[in-house]
């Protein structure tokens, strides 16, 4: 993409910028093809031209600020000269389909037999049971040890997962018709369709194909680059998103969130026998808003606002009917700061990592990220071609 006269004239800058990364495609610039030129002059000013991807990249003063402090550790250089230019259509291009490896544009990579990244589906049998606050929290969990982790808000009517992160007024990058993810200050990825929207409060009236094709979007034009993790926040109930996830990702694994009280849990395992249905592994119960630590008394004095044992009644059925175990995972009590940090963008676990919601948090991520994949209730993509 760029001539290697250019990193052989200057070897010891070139090796400084290899370490500066586009912190949207989360790739060395050199190799991403941006570093256009370096020139040293007698008096040691560097004078290097970087290419961004789009005019006005919404991240350009990371990118100054990460190419002048890597390339004036270099000695010699006094000084760095930085000139930020913009990549021809070619250049995006050829960009775009390096990026893919040459894979068609329309291919989910998650959905690939050789992908590595774990999906997760964070799933809901109704509303306000606080889904996308665990989703978001477990994704700044997993983050903070040391994971590349993405979220997916698939929650297409309800998108509140860029507000949680911080990131809500953000638009993405654009490179030709791929679409790099939002950055947040954790580390997390995120995109959703509410910044894809002309305007924030723009309303998405949308039906089944509309919805399938949006799905189909943020996976496969939106450029991940190498997950660890991909954290799905589905909208509530068993509706299309649900089917289009089990049609494009059937191997992805679902979390069922729910409140304590009976009328949630009931719903919430129609949420799981409709992952299973599609042929999806149900990994596990999270009862959200289990019990308010009493203001008088303290912690040791639980105060059930929302009842008792949903958690238990939808992992004992699913269990059940699945015939394989689905644990509750976690119990996260209730919590103002839970909710003050989704309104700040600033999930609890890192904004008070002491909060025993915040615990509660980390130590379901913890178990998720240590546990194994297994098969049970998997779908292998087998099909027998003969009897014996």
């Amino acid at each position: 993409m760029v001539s290697a006269d250019v990193e052989q004239a200057h070897p010891e800058i070139w090796a400084a910028l290899a370490r500066v990364q586009d912190p949207e495609i989360k790739r060395p610039i050199t190799e991403l093809g941006m570093v256009e030129s370096i020139a040293l002059s007698e008096a040691g000013v560097a004078a290097i031209t970087v290419l961004l991807t789009v005019s006005g990249c919404p991240l350009k003063d990371t990118i100054t600020r990460d190419v002048t402090g890597a390339v004036s550790k270099v000695p010699g250089v006094t000084s760095v000269d930085l000139t930020l230019g913009v990549m021809s259509q070619e250049q995006r291009a050829e960009l775009q389909q390096s990026l893919r490896g040459g894979k068609p544009a329309k291919e989910i990579p998650f959905a690939q037999p050789g992908s590595l990244t774990r999906v997760i589906a964070v799933a809901s049998g109704k509303g306000g049971v606080g889904k996308s606050s665990v989703t978001v929290n477990l994704a700044q969990s997993m983050a903070a040890q040391g994971l590349k982790v993405g979220v997916l808000d698939a929650d297409i009517y309800g998108h509140s997962v860029p507000a949680m992160l911080g990131v809500a007024d953000t638009r993405p990058t654009q490179v030709e018709e791929m679409i790099m993810p939002v950055p947040t200050a954790s580390g997390v990825s995120v995109i959703s369709i509410g910044q894809l929207k002309p305007r924030r409060d723009q309303v998405v009236a949308w039906r089944g194909p509309m919805l399938d094709r949006a799905l189909v979007q943020m996976l496969a034009d939106v450029y991940w680059g190498d997950l660890d993790v991909l954290l799905l926040d589905l909208p509530p109930g068993t509706g299309d998103m649900a089917m289009s996830l089990g049609q494009h990702l059937p191997s992805a694994e679902v979390l069922v969130v729910t409140t304590p009280q009976e009328a949630a849990s009931e719903v919430a395992e129609r949420a799981g026998t409709m992952a299973s249905m599609m042929h999806q592994r149900v990994i596990g119960v999270i009862e959200n808003m289990s019990y308010l630590a009493c203001p008088h008394c303290g912690p040791e004095h639980k105060i059930e606002v929302f009842g008792s044992g949903g958690g238990d009644q939808v992992a004992a059925t699913l269990s059940r009917r699945f015939g394989y175990d689905v644990p509750v995972l976690g119990r996260i009590p209730l919590e103002p700061s839970l909710r003050e940090g989704g309104d700040a963008g600033k999930p609890v676990v890192e904004a008070d990592p002491t909060a025993p919601a915040a615990q509660e948090l980390v130590k379901i991520a913890s178990g998720l990220v240590g546990r194994g994949r297994g098969l049970a209730g998997m779908h292998l993509g087998l099909t027998p071609t003969s009897k014996f």
